[in-house]
């Protein structure tokens, strides 16, 4: 299947140092290159940024000046990430690219889209204010990515998602990417696509080679906290929180801070340098914790997570999934904890049950995650 991409890419690959592609990368690139529309769920660390943006790259024609491709992503984030992988994957081909982001200063964008890219990776609604305003052209555009497309179709970005589409080529291809798609989300993007292929990847065996370990504190809402302080001071560990609540994230963050601890959170409220200081800082090991709210952390890619937390109960067990998905990633080990109350542990084992996954009630004894068997012989010598 590689053989069949420009020498560049080729190159690129090989520079890159992987082995060989992912199970959905096997399946979309030769589909996406054949021209045909594609709707894609495959869970979170599985290769989906690559599995779209190589056989892009390989239809653009870098002789022609005008704009050929859209990459649409739900936050400034995750666009920004799929951008660098684009100048990674890109470089020495003539092939222009620019991000376009809400948040961002309008002037210096227009500046950007006079160098005449051949891709845009964007957020919707800053993209088709400057459709809108004639600044981006989308005539020529042959090929429209929606990447965490489950994210793009919600009531918010639905709208102006269908008018970006709808700005292209009659006989444009569009392709959706997604970790976790409801009915309602391939419904919709049926809708906006033209007899597409569907297909379903299972969790990659070379992404998820890694042992995960599935653990629970049982704890009072208000003892979330002490826990969680504890998980920060493990020794090497990284670990990405989730939390529910925008709000209770700031509280979390000065408790935690009160006791000289190297946290960070990442929510959509935060400015746009406030979450890319947070992330880079976690990214280089700077601090040890991230909170995050599910929809701040969508899609994006961190490596080495030791630990993922939930602070508040996922909403359901796709959710539990998705999260759980941040560790244990590409052969590395990992560990799941969920912080429960009483009514919460009996959800969370019905999610282990359905997913098939052991899940141990653990306890802290001196600083560190133990059995509660262990605590109480320990105890009693």
């Amino acid at each position: 299947m590689l053989n069949t991409l420009n020498p560049f890419l080729q190159e690129a690959w090989s520079k890159s140092g992987f082995q060989q592609p992912t199970s959905i990368q096997e399946a979309a690139i030769p589909m996406i290159l054949e021209g045909k529309n594609l709707i894609a769920e495959s869970p979170t660390g599985t290769g989906k940024t690559l599995a779209y943006l190589l056989p892009l790259l390989n239809k653009i024609d870098p002789s022609l000046q005008s704009l050929q491709s859209v990459v649409l992503a739900s936050s400034q984030e995750l666009v920004m990430q799929v951008y660098q992988e684009f100048q990674k994957w890109s470089e020495g081909s003539g092939i222009r690219g620019t991000s376009i982001i809400g948040g961002a200063n309008i002037k210096r964008q227009l500046e950007k889209l006079k160098k005449r890219p051949h891709v845009i990776f964007a957020t919707p609604g800053r993209l088709f204010e400057l459709i809108k305003q004639k600044k981006v052209k989308m005539h020529e555009v042959k090929l429209v990515v929606l990447d965490e497309g489950d994210q793009l179709l919600i009531h918010e970005h639905l709208n102006t998602v269908q008018n970006i589409v709808k700005s292209t080529m009659n006989d444009r291809q569009v392709v959706l990417f997604s970790a976790t798609m409801k009915p309602a989300t391939e419904k919709l993007a049926k809708e906006m696509t033209k007899d597409p292929e569907v297909l379903r990847i299972e969790k990659d065996e070379l992404a998820s080679s890694g042992e995960v370990e599935h653990i629970y504190f049982l704890c009072e809402p208000r003892d979330k906290i002490k826990l969680l302080e504890k998980i920060t001071r493990l020794e090497n560990s990284k670990s990405l929180a989730f939390i529910n609540d925008i709000g209770e994230i700031e509280v979390f963050k000065e408790k935690l801070h009160f006791k000289d601890l190297s946290i960070g959170i990442l929510h959509s409220d935060m400015k746009k340098l406030e979450r890319q200081a947070a992330l880079k800082a976690f990214r280089d090991g700077k601090m040890n914790m991230l909170i995050a709210t599910d929809v701040a952390a969508r899609g994006l890619d961190i490596q080495g997570v030791t630990h993922v937390v939930h602070i508040d109960s996922p909403k359901d067990i796709s959710q539990y999934v998705h999260r759980a998905g941040r560790t244990g990633r590409m052969g590395a080990n990992g560990v799941v904890i969920s912080l429960v109350t009483d009514r919460e542990e009996r959800e969370l084992k019905q999610y282990c049950r359905e997913l098939n996954v052991p899940l141990h009630k653990r306890v802290f004894y001196k600083g560190l995650i133990a059995e509660e068997g262990q605590r109480d012989l320990k105890s009693r010598k």
